[in-house]
């Protein structure tokens, strides 16, 4: 008996947002194990080209290319490169994504907000229109975003933040909606608490983690590996027929 092909990327061009490290790095190394060519993307290109080198060390195809998808400049330049570079996208994970204050919500500066709206709403928003038509061209494709159990049960001292990743879970559903007809699956990543270097300040601070450990079933932060396997399915034809779906992997919290 032959293995399944179902989750198998050969050809697959794929482009990961925030993928210097954390959930993202472990992404772009998965669907590059799996065969796709990633282009492995974030702020700065130097920790990029760092995970790059390494997918390319362990006999995968990527690429780095630096984008900060808070500028809307720098999106409608990335994919221009990708046009001219590889004439098509397959599979897009947005994973980029900034939460610069934790306080309570009454205390919200106008600009923390502005940035989280602008990278976690605007920045998601317009790198799927772009993805969208590049895909549409080439019939189809899976565009994947990673939102937070927190776009369902905010977060203490995270509201706009919560407040984003809820607006990405219904992004997610609109897209599927109306990019069907092209092919196009949109589908929802929402993880729970995850050994980050972007949840430090959740993990890092023994109250807040015990506090948080007394609502995971499982007992237990997540590994950023644990979040990939997740998007590789969404990725994948093993998902064809899933779509507009918000998948959450948090160990049981929203259960």
């Amino acid at each position: 008996m032959s293995k399944t092909q179902l989750f198998d990327l050969d050809g697959k061009i794929a482009f990961v947002s925030g993928a210097s490290r954390g959930i993202g790095e472990a992404i772009a190394k998965l669907l590059a194990q799996q065969g796709a060519h990633v282009i492995v993307s974030s702020r700065k290109l130097d920790g990029c080209q760092q995970v790059a080198d390494a997918i390319i060390a362990e006999g995968g195809k990527a690429t780095a290319i630096a984008c900060h998808i808070g500028e809307m400049e720098q999106i409608q330049q990335v994919f221009a490169a990708l046009r001219e570079q590889f004439g098509r996208l397959d599979i897009l994970v947005n994973n980029a994504a900034t939460n610069p204050q934790f306080c309570n919500v009454l205390d919200t500066d106008l600009g923390a907000f502005q940035k989280t709206v602008d990278v976690n709403i605007r920045g998601y928003f317009f790198m799927s229109v772009e993805a969208g038509k590049l895909m549409r061209e080439h019939g189809g494709g899976s565009i994947i975003n990673v939102a937070s159990i927190n776009g369902i049960s905010p977060g203490i001292f995270q509201g706009i933040y919560s407040v984003t990743k809820a607006a990405v879970i219904n992004m997610t559903k609109v897209f599927a909606k109306e990019c069907a007809q092209f092919g196009i699956r949109c589908n929802a990543l929402l993880p729970g608490l995850t050994d980050t270097k972007f949840a430090s300040a959740l993990v890092k601070n023994d109250a807040i983690l015990n506090t948080a450990l007394a609502q995971i079933p499982l007992k237990r932060v997540a590994a950023p590996s644990e979040m990939a396997g997740t998007v590789l399915y969404l990725a994948s034809d093993a998902s064809s027929y899933t779509t507009g779906v918000a998948l959450n992997v948090d160990g049981g919290f929203l259960s």
